[in-house]
């Protein structure tokens, strides 16, 4: 059995109508893991929001230069952004444990409707306004005693969701 890498994989290539929207994420290893993900799951677009948004060294060091082939914005108002892709038809789905989320198991994801994804800060996660503003609000079921993950890492698993239903 012999290991493949990104020369020799028979993965066929697919853009899926999803957008994700970073909310003050700044930290510049998490976005360069962002820009990765958001190649394997192919994402049509990232959006970076926020005022100090690192694109440097350290960046780049951990997106293995996909930030050269996801397509991707810098703005600065979270909210603009959300109120732009919702006139579009979009639909905003959080990624924010909360009283009132479900549970990714739970969620279904249309096929038929764009779909933004909209991830929060790294301490503070996604603000209430723009829970508010969010069509559905979804969360990972956690078994251990920490209720929050990664930024990366639960982008990683409801992208991964996402894309599944979609296939």
């Amino acid at each position: 059995m012999a290991q493949l890498n990104h020369y020799n994989t028979n993965f066929s290539k697919k853009t899926f109508p999803i957008t994700l929207v970073c909310d003050h994420v700044t930290n510049a290893p998490n976005i360069g893991s962002l820009f990765r993900t958001a190649d394997a799951f192919g994402v049509e677009k990232l959006i970076l929001c926020g005022s100090y948004i690192p694109l440097g060294r350290k960046m780049t060091k951990t997106s293995r230069a996909t930030e050269k082939v996801v397509p991707f914005e810098v703005k600065a108002d979270t909210s603009e952004v959300i109120a732009e892709l919702k006139s579009k038809g979009y639909q905003i789905i959080a990624l924010e444990i909360t009283d009132s989320s479900i549970s990714l198991r739970e969620a279904k994801f249309s096929s038929h409707q764009p779909i933004a994804l909209l991830i929060g800060d790294e301490n503070f996660g996604v603000s209430e306004a723009l829970l508010k503003a969010s069509d559905l609000v979804v969360h990972i079921d956690m078994f251990g005693q920490n209720s929050s993950m990664n930024v990366v890492q639960a982008t990683n698993i409801i992208l991964y969701e996402i894309t599944k239903q979609s296939i």
